[in-house]
């Protein structure tokens, strides 16, 4: 599909006010996309297993203006209170995505959000937070339509969801969701997430993450910046290359449930992505040193116990531990035991892979 195909025509009917509600999770990247292009359109494929437990929950209540108003007109609350310092991020997404929801400026809106984690614990809050308001806006854009095949629907709200903030596009479905032009993955998009059409082994099923929450203050460089320095990046063009190939050889792995080749791919993307931030210029070290402890641990209590549990990275600190469901009780007492002191204050979040949005 092409962007213009994402613009509707006209509206058979529009509502005078009503309220819509959804919930959507996180998701935690295997193949990390690093480095955008104008839009939001990745530098290179990504891969991710969406979460389960790890989401936000965004109402929209909608009521027609008299007259259409110039700018916006939107109330923003979290968990109930007015949060004036997420508004300004909020309307540059209004900005982006106007020209395929023409009805934004008919209507006020007043928009209210909460998280089923920490707000502060470093999980990917952006993803599923404009995953769960594209769903909103795209359930009243499909109220003032006769018919809206649930494909198109998908499609559209992940393509906004991406204008938004871009791993948010992987956010709406599961239970593993590809972004990116690849050879490896028909119908693959830079616009917007598909659901993994290929074979997954029974290896793969309700595969499990723990996050660890290892710093939970602000990054010092946020994910916007650190995207813009591939630009001019001396490995770039090498990074991207390996996305590609890795991205092939996690189809083949997903197909054959090898959990060692899993690991290998896993560990490698998300310690090649913090390289990229400690080789770029300007440079700068998101982990810290619990972060390279625990990766430690990890690696020695799987070479002692044989388990395949592993690590990933997002652009923080904190670590996301994945094992597979039938070695979850021998796993997750090494987590409390193991883990957890190197966490702040002790704090970690227990996940596992789930289905995507769901309408409330």
């Amino acid at each position: 599909m092409t962007e213009k195909e994402f613009i509707p025509t006209s509206y058979t009917a529009m509502e005078n006010e009503g309220v819509v509600t959804y919930s959507s999770p996180s998701n935690i990247a295997l193949i990390k996309y690093w480095g955008k292009l104008e839009h939001q359109i990745p530098a290179n494929p990504s891969i991710s297993f969406t979460l389960n437990e790890c989401s936000t929950t965004t109402s929209v209540q909608y009521k027609k203006l008299e007259t259409p108003g110039k700018e916006f007109s939107f109330e923003l609350l979290f968990e109930g209170r007015s949060k004036e310092d997420f508004k300004p991020k909020i309307n540059t997404f209004l900005q982006r995505v106007e020209k395929y929801l023409p009805f934004l400026k008919d209507y006020h809106f007043v928009i209210n959000t909460s998280n089923t984690f920490p707000h502060s614990s470093g999980i990917a809050s952006s993803a599923s937070g404009m995953s769960a308001l594209a769903l909103c806006f795209m359930e009243i854009e499909r109220s003032f339509l006769k018919e809206m095949p649930p494909e198109y629907f998908n499609k559209k709200v992940s393509f906004l969801s991406r204008l938004g903030s871009g791993s948010a596009c992987r956010s709406n479905q599961g239970p593993i969701m590809q972004w990116g032009e690849s050879t490896a993955i028909e119908d693959s998009s830079n616009l917007y997430g598909v659901v993994y059409p290929y074979l997954i082994h029974e290896n793969f099923k309700n595969y499990q993450d723990t996050i660890l929450l290892v710093d939970k203050g602000e990054k010092q460089v946020s994910s916007t910046v650190g995207h813009e320095l591939m630009h001019d990046h001396p490995y770039a063009k090498s990074r991207f290359e390996q996305a590609h190939s890795n991205l092939k050889r996690l189809k083949d792995i997903f197909a054959s449930g090898d959990l060692d080749a899993f690991i290998t791919i896993v560990e490698s993307e998300a310690l090649t992505l913090h390289a990229m931030m400690m080789t770029s210029n300007p440079y700068f070290i998101l982990m810290k040193p619990n972060t390279l402890e625990i990766i430690n641990r990890i690696w020695k209590f799987r070479s002692q116990s044989k388990t395949h549990v592993c690590f990933t990275l997002d652009a923080g600190a904190n670590v996301h531990v994945l094992y597979p469901e039938n070695e979850k009780e021998t796993v997750f007492t090494f987590i409390k035991e193991g883990l957890a002191p190197f966490c702040q204050s002790g704090q970690y979040i227990c996940d596992q892979v789930g289905q995507g949005a769901k309408k409330l």
